[in-house]
Parts: structure tokens; C-alpha cells; sequence
């Protein structure tokens, strides 16, 4: 998981800076790949991950002129990298970047969220003990009822949040997709397994199917 480029706030997981961190990187990853199977040469994925990088001011000034944001960013890295930028980017197309890209934006949100959740039910569990037996007065219809604890009253809301968790937890977990599968899914000009490894390194499950 790629999460020297999350910030700490949710607003920062999407904002263009962590988004075009997280397309390069599913670009190096691939390149990397395919060193690997032999495609392109690993001196020249040294250089690209060396010197790739870019920078949203001119991302969006080239594609202001060409009316397509992923050759923007591409040509915006290649002014970085020089010649070995012919290698980043084969046989990949626009979606494998996007929902990809996308896939691992929503993953660091709903972590960013699950880190809040789970600090919320530290708390609850702790208060739950505290005010164990802290008498108060229950409610029912908008008048009193019987008896009860406040620290019962928190522990309601502790179970409420454990279920909050299992749902963000399998949220998470059927979002977390990435393809790099190539034009129209087809696999035609990229090994499976490039799309194998750039998920497992991004913590990603493969998707079975992509168009």
C-alpha cells in the first residue's frame, strides 16, 4: 500500500497532488512488472523510478491543450524521465490507471475511516467501564423509564460501532479492485501478471473481469 502518499486529512486522499502520486506509482509499478517478464529493460525502470515525477500546475496546462488528462500526466512524467518514458505505459490503457487509481483512493479513505472507528470504540469500551455503575434514568416514549447505567447506555453504543466496523470492513474489501488488463480488458498486449503484481503491491485484490 502506497501510503507515503495518503495525507492526513480525508480532503488530501483527493486532492490531484496524492492523485497523480498514486498514478505513478500504478505506472512504476507496472513498468516494474514488466522488467520482470522481460518486456522492457530494468536499467530502464531504475531511470523512471529515479526520476519520475510531475507537476499538477503543468499536468493541467497540457492537458488544457490536448483534451486528455492521462496523456497530460504521461507527457508531463516523460519531460522528467527523457527517453526510457517510452517504456511507462505499454500496452496499458486510460481505465487501468483511473480504476485503479480510484480503487486505491477509496482504500485509503475507508482506512482513514476505520482508524476513526476503532478509536471511537477504545473510547466507548473505556467509558463503558467507568460509568459501569453510574446510575441514570432510561427512557421510553419520552418519559422516564426503569433504571439503568449510564456506562449500559455506552456499551450499546460500543456494539453499534463493532457492527459499523464489520461494514466498513467489507465495504473496503469489495472496493479494494484493481485492473491493468489493457484496451478492453482483453490482456492483449500486457501479461496478467503485470496486473497481479501491481495489485499485490498496492494491496489490491486483481479483478477477475475487466473491460
Amino acid at each position: 500500500m502506497i501510503k507515503r502518499y495518503t495525507r492526513p486529512a480525508m480532503g488530501g486522499i483527493w486532492d490531484d497532488q496524492n492523485k497523480f502520486a498514486v498514478w505513478l506509482e500504478i505506472e512504476i509499478l507496472a513498468c516494474e512488472a514488466q522488467a520482470e517478464l522481460g518486456v522492457i529493460p530494468r536499467d530502464a525502470v531504475a531511470t523512471i523510478r529515479e526520476r519520475a515525477k510531475f507537476d499538477v500546475a503543468r499536468i493541467d496546462e497540457i492537458e488544457r491543450e490536448v483534451k486528455h488528462d492521462v496523456i497530460a500526466f504521461l507527457t508531463n512524467v516523460g519531460e522528467y524521465v527523457g527517453p526510457d518514458s517510452r517504456f511507462i505505459h505499454l500496452g496499458m490503457t486510460s481505465s487501468d490507471i483511473l480504476d485503479t487509481s480510484l480503487a486505491v483512493q477509496m482504500k485509503q479513505s475507508g482506512e482513514l475511516l476505520m482508524d476513526g472507528l476503532r478509536r471511537l470504540g477504545e473510547v466507548l469500551a473505556r467509558r463503558a467501564r467507568q460509568f459501569k455503575t453510574t446510575p441514570m434514568i432510561g427512557r421510553t416514549h419520552g418519559v422516564h423509564a426503569e433504571p439503568t447505567t449510564f456506562g449500559l447506555k455506552l456499551a450499546l453504543w460500543y456494539d453499534e460501532n463493532r457492527r459499523n466496523i464489520e461494514r466498513l470492513r467489507g465495504a473496503i474489501e469489495r472496493i479494494a479492485v484493481g485492473q491493468i488488463s489493457g484496451a478492453v480488458g482483453t490482456f492483449e498486449h500486457l501479461s496478467p501478471r503485470v496486473q497481479e503484481y501491481v495489485c499485490a503491491k498496492l494491496g489490491l485484490a486483481p479483478a477477475p473481469v475487466s473491460t
